[in-house]
């Protein structure tokens, strides 16, 4: 078996090889923060309601979600390299064929194939970094990690613009970054997610990892609910509110902008001063970021921008703060398993988004998205009363089946 050899397993990543895995997440978030305003707009210009609009957005997530179930075993098995590989095969491919095929339908099934290619490839690359880095200096290594895809994300919205060229040159321009990067993921060396230990134990039941680390696995929810609503019901809330398409394209990376300028520092108070205090703090931050974007929206959006540039710096690092808090009270022959429920939970998260948010403004208020989103991340802090991580730290060395 791969996983047997010690000579790679885990292996710190070299500079010239870890650079090219940021590579990879930058181009990754420019993918995805394009995809999903892009497509929404395209839809909502051709009459769809927001609710039918928000269950196409979904179904990225749908991939994702699927995807989870089972990627353990081949990353186990074969390697990082080739899960990365074959993830960002799947995404050019289908970066190609969404301007061939403009039809709903379609556009599901590939948003699908999206989804369950981005899950392959971003599981592989948050694993290996997390796996290789120090305990000590976890946070701000996930949060370069963060950062990079932060900048995809933030740019990919700005691709919108590219439309005046021609429906099909934003989703070509993305293919031929991502093939571009392919060819970097090539050049790497291979590593594999390390064994059991004494004392540990690799096959430890979902249910026992996720008692462990419920309150740093639940980030992954919250900025999956939160990254989809925004990417996926914003674009339809900003046009009936009446703004452009440019200050749509401008609003939505705040959000990265944001996260982007506190993703580092927050990761280097984490391992300062503890993760679940920066995270419980963050969340009651961006929690009333995002409660007072409705009192402001009949006004100058450049409000809006600092209050989702000011959201996005709360919360923007709530996923990979999440998966450096969570290897801090797991055993590391489990962090396979805890990337999975985090990925999991970050797709049931993407899901729910779109269809909260799509559904609630078309049946309840067009501001009920920002209700939901500060709502939960308020109530994030709160759980954080409740969670004792020195407990769960007692009995890191066995897990329960």
């Amino acid at each position: 078996m791969h996983l047997n050899k010690p000579n790679t397993a885990d292996a710190s990543i070299p500079l010239r090889h870890y650079l090219i895995l940021i590579t990879v997440v930058i181009v990754a978030g420019m993918n995805q923060g394009l995809l999903l305003p892009l497509l929404t707009l395209m839809l909502e210009q051709t009459g769809i309601s927001s609710g039918v609009n928000g269950l196409n957005a979904a179904a990225l997530y749908v991939g994702i979600f699927a995807t989870m179930f089972w990627i353990e075993k081949p990353v186990r098995r074969f390697g990082y390299k080739p899960v990365i590989v074959t993830g960002m095969l799947i995404v050019c491919a289908a970066l190609v064929l969404f301007p061939v095929f403009p039809h709903y339908w379609v556009w599901l099934l590939l948003r699908v194939a999206v989804g369950a290619g981005d899950s392959g490839l971003h599981y592989a690359t948050q694993l290996w970094i997390v796996s290789s880095s120090p305990a000590d200096r976890r946070g701000r290594y996930i949060s370069l990690y963060g950062m990079a895809y932060g900048v995809g994300f933030s740019i990919g919205p700005l691709g919108i613009n590219l439309l005046i060229f021609g429906p099909s040159v934003p989703f070509l321009a993305a293919a031929v970054l991502s093939a571009v990067s392919l060819l970097l993921v090539l050049r790497l060396r291979s590593s594999y997610p390390q064994t059991a230990e004494a004392g540990e134990r690799a096959s430890a039941g979902y249910p026992a990892v996720f008692r462990l680390a419920w309150f740093a696995l639940l980030t992954s929810l919250l900025y999956g609910y939160m990254e989809s609503s925004l990417n996926s019901n914003f674009p339809v809330y900003g046009l009936r509110a009446g703004f452009s398409d440019a200050w749509i394209s401008l609003l939505l990376p705040a959000v990265g902008i944001g996260s982007l300028v506190l993703q580092l520092p927050l990761g280097m108070w984490s391992d300062r001063w503890g993760r679940r205090p920066v995270l419980m703090v963050s969340g009651l931050l961006g929690g009333a970021a995002f409660l007072a974007v409705p009192f402001f929206a009949g006004g100058s959006p450049y409000v809006l921008l600092g209050l989702f540039a000011l959201a996005g710096g709360a919360v923007g690092s709530f996923y990979t703060l999440g998966l450096a808090y969570a290897a801090d009270v797991v055993p590391r022959a489990v962090l396979p398993r805890t990337n999975v429920i985090a990925s999991v939970l970050f797709s049931a998260g993407s899901i729910l988004g779109p269809n909260i948010g799509g559904f609630s403004m078309e049946y309840v208020s067009i501001h009920s998205m920002f209700y939901w989103l500060g709502g939960a991340f308020v109530l994030f802090a709160l759980l954080g009363l409740l969670y004792r991580p020195a407990a769960a730290g007692a009995s890191r060395q066995e897990l329960p089946a």
